[in-house]
C-alpha cells in the first residue's frame, strides 16, 4: 500500500506587516508580490449578533461558535505521533525554506510545495516510492528556450534537500520529480489565489485521518473548527501516549450555541487496550471540553497562531495542544474503569 502526503512551504494566513512579508520572502519584484509595495485592504464588521448571543455569555459559559464535527488523530508511527508521510512532507518543506534563506540555493523564491508516497507492508513504513518538489525561482535558473528549470537545479534541490531528510528512505525505485510542470517562475500570489480557508489537509494529517471539513486559521478560538480540533489532537496524542492505543482517532461534535460537545466518539482501529467506548467515557472524565474548558486549557487566548501559518498545525512542540501531560490522569482513570 502505498500513501501520498503533501506540504506547501510558504503558507501565510494574513500578512499584517512588512517585516512578516519579508520574513516569508515575498520581499522583491522577481517574486511576483512585494509586501513593501503591496496595498492591504481592510473591511472589518461585528460578528452576527446572531451567532454572538449564542457565544458571548457571562463567565466561563461559553456556547460553541459553531457547529460541526472535528477529528483529533495521532499513533505511533513517528516520534511527534504523527502519520510518517505528512511528518516527512513538513520536513522537506522546512528543508527547502532553509536553503533558501540560507542562500545555500539562492535562486530560490518563497513558493513551494512538498509531497511524500510512502509504501507500507503489513501496516509499516518501508520506503519512498516518490516525492514530488514544486519550488519557484527566479529567471537565472530557467533554460535558454525560457520553458524548464535547467537540471542543474533540479538536481540541486534533490542534493540539498531531499536527500538530507528522506535519503535513508529512498532505493532505486524510488522516483523524485522537481517542477513538473517545467518551470516555476511566475509563484505566489502573483500565480495563484486561495489563501482564504487555507488548506485543511495539509495543516491536520494529510488525508491519513478523516476531517469535519473546517479550516483552522482566521478564526478565534470560540470557533470550534479551531479549537476542538486542537482539543481532538491533544486528547488522541495523550491517549497513545499513554500506551491505551497504537492508534487513535477522536471525533468531537457541537452544536451552536451549546457549551458542551453533543457527542464524543474514539476509534482505535482494533489497537486499544479498553473498549473504544469506554475511552470515550474517559475523554469526557478527563478533558475540558467546553469552548471555554479547551480555550483555557490550551492557552488559546495567547498570540500562538502566527507560528501555525506553515508546516501544519501538528506534531510540533511549540503548541499546547501537542503536549502529552494527560497521561497519568488518563492511566489512573483506565485503571478504575478496567
Amino acid at each position: 500500500m502505498r500513501y501520498s502526503m503533501w506540504q506547501r512551504s510558504y503558507g501565510i494566513s494574513a500578512t499584517r506587516s512588512a517585516d512578516l512579508g519579508n520574513e516569508v520572502g515575498y520581499s522583491a519584484p522577481e517574486y511576483g508580490f512585494d509586501v513593501n509595495t503591496a496595498a492591504v485592504v481592510r473591511t472589518i464588521h461585528a460578528q452576527s449578533p446572531d451567532i454572538s448571543q449564542g457565544v458571548t455569555r457571562v463567565g466561563a459559559q461559553i456556547g460553541a461558535g459553531d457547529q460541526g464535527m472535528m477529528f483529533g488523530y495521532a499513533c505511533n508511527q513517528t516520534d511527534e505521533l504523527m502519520p510518517l508521510p505528512i511528518t516527512l512532507a513538513h520536513q522537506l518543506a522546512r528543508k527547502l525554506t532553509d536553503v533558501r534563506k540560507q542562500k545555500v540555493l539562492p535562486y530560490l523564491g518563497p513558493d513551494g510545495k512538498t509531497q511524500v508516497t510512502v509504501e507500507y507492508r503489513d501496516g509499516k513504513p518501508v520506503r519512498i516510492d516518490y516525492v514530488v518538489i514544486a519550488a519557484s525561482h527566479t529567471s537565472e535558473v530557467v533554460t535558454p528556450d525560457g520553458t524548464h528549470t535547467t537540471e542543474e537545479a533540479k538536481q540541486d534541490i534533490v542534493s540539498e534537500v531531499v536527500e538530507p531528510v528522506v535519503g535513508h528512505l529512498l532505493d532505486e525505485a524510488s522516483t523524485i520529480t522537481v517542477n513538473g510542470t517545467g518551470k516555476f517562475l511566475v509563484s505566489g500570489p502573483q500565480g495563484d489565489t486561495g489563501l482564504t480557508g487555507r488548506k485543511i489537509i495539509v495543516d491536520t494529517y494529510g488525508g491519513w485521518a478523516v476531517h469535519g471539513g473546517g479550516a483552522f486559521s482566521g478564526k478565534d478560538p470560540t470557533k470550534v473548527d479551531r479549537s476542538a480540533g486542537y482539543m481532538a489532537r491533544y486528547v488522541a496524542k495523550n491517549i497513545v501516549a499513554a500506551g491505551l492505543a497504537d492508534e487513535c482517532l477522536v471525533q468531537l461534535a457541537y452544536c451552536i450555541g451549546l457549551v458542551d460537545p453533543v457527542s464524543v466518539m474514539v476509534n482505535t482501529y482494533g489497537t486499544g487496550r479498553l473498549a473504544d467506548e469506554v475511552l470515550a467515557k474517559l475523554v469526557r472524565k478527563v478533558f475540558p471540553l467546553s469552548p471555554h474548558g479547551i480555550i483555557d486549557h490550551l492557552k488559546l487566548r495567547e498570540p500562538v497562531y502566527r507560528n501555525t501559518a506553515a508546516y501544519g498545525h501538528f506534531g510540533r512542540s511549540e503548541f499546547a495542544w501537542e503536549k502529552v501531560d494527560a497521561t497519568e490522569e488518563l492511566l489512573a482513570s483506565a485503571s478504575k474503569a478496567a
